[in-house]
């Protein structure tokens, strides 16, 4: 039985999600230097306190840093730390704090309410956040406080500079705390090409979640206060949630080595061109039509169901969303460019007469 490129196996890039690559070798390495000998728990070692010196850094600013194991532990306890049980936390409809983390931020914060917002791919709509904010201020209603966005979107676009500044001087004007989910920073900050400082806190930010696990680590987020008021006792909410890490050295080494090489933005970089590389591909591809721009480092298209069906028999790993026809092909910083000739042969051979016809 012929092997089609596109099969599984355990040496094969697939398009789900970033977070299925592995560890690249600056995060294995600055691990492997970390494991020698003895040191200090719970963040008092010189792995830790290196990693943070190399974020203040990065960013140009005097920041308050903290390490945890994932995303939904940074976005929800970064949100906590941003509001009280009385307050409401406004996002994107799409966003991962309303789609895919459980209610995390609701129970870390005690009940605050998600207001949720619409707007053009994936970016939140500044007109709808000021009517989220201004259509009721009695008691009985929960009190914005916060605005949470995403750089890159979960649609894969990415908000210009000019675009985040408008969105800092909504926030100030309204009266919110801003808080960026920065699973995809790097790849934002590849796209643009500009500072780290720029694309954050002199836009208005306040709370950073900045992605590790997905850019080449093998786990771990850095919660980063940019505004440190609010960062007052965030140790004592990382202990409760059981995100302070006994073995804290194996969470901070990673950023060493991708700070320190230029790997962190290396990395996203290359992700961001495999999925230029793959969007050109599809775009190529008869019945397949790309839904959102592809900005950062994923590819979102609309295709026929038989043609998703045949893809995932032929091995190929993705996610589709429910009753739309659409999927997403995400790129990461292990992608080649084999493996998007591979992926772009089999729709070709899938969409011509005889390949459709086979499962």
């Amino acid at each position: 039985m012929k092997e089609h490129p596109g099969a599984a196996g355990p040496r094969k890039n697939q398009f789900a999600s970033d977070n299925y690559a592995g560890i690249c070798p600056q995060a294995w390495q600055a691990m492997a230097e970390a494991n020698q000998g003895y040191a200090n728990a719970y963040g008092d070692d010189p792995w830790t306190a290196r990693a943070c010196d190399l974020l203040r850094e990065f960013f140009e600013t005097d920041c308050q840093v903290f390490f945890v194991f994932n995303g939904t532990a940074a976005n929800s306890l970064g949100l906590a730390a941003l509001c009280h049980s009385y307050h409401s936390v406004i996002c994107h409809e799409s966003s991962h704090v309303e789609t895919d983390e459980c209610g995390a931020a609701e129970f870390f914060s005690n009940g605050t309410k998600i207001l949720l917002v619409s707007g053009a791919d994936g970016k939140v709509d500044l007109n709808a956040v000021e009517h989220c904010v201004r259509r009721r201020s009695d008691i009985h209603y929960p009190k914005p406080k916060v605005l949470s966005i995403t750089q890159a979107t979960e649609l894969g676009t990415v908000y210009s500079l000019e675009e985040l500044r408008a969105v800092g001087d909504q926030a100030r004007r309204l009266g919110l705390r801003l808080h960026m989910d920065g699973a995809r920073f790097a790849n934002a900050l590849a796209a643009l090409g500009v500072r780290p400082a720029d694309l954050s806190w002199r836009a208005g930010v306040d709370v950073l979640t900045l992605g590790g696990t997905k850019n080449g680590m093998a786990v771990g987020e850095a919660v980063i206060f940019f505004n440190r008021e609010p960062a007052d006792e965030f140790d004592y909410r990382c202990k409760q949630a059981g995100q302070l890490a006994s073995k804290m050295r194996f969470l901070a080494a990673p950023w060493i080595g991708l700070l320190e090489s230029g790997a962190y933005v290396r990395n996203a970089a290359h992700a961001n061109r495999c999925a230029a590389l793959l969007e050109k591909q599809l775009r190529q591809t008869p019945g397949v039509a790309i839904t959102h721009p592809r900005q950062a480092n994923a590819v979102f298209v609309s295709m026929p169901p038989l043609l998703i069906e045949q893809l995932k028999q032929r091995g190929w790993h993705f996610y589709t969303f429910i009753g739309s026809g659409h999927a997403r092909f995400m790129c990461s910083w292990r992608t080649t460019d084999a493996d998007i000739a591979a992926l772009a042969a089999d729709l070709r051979d899938l969409g011509h007469p005889h390949g459709a016809s086979a499962p």
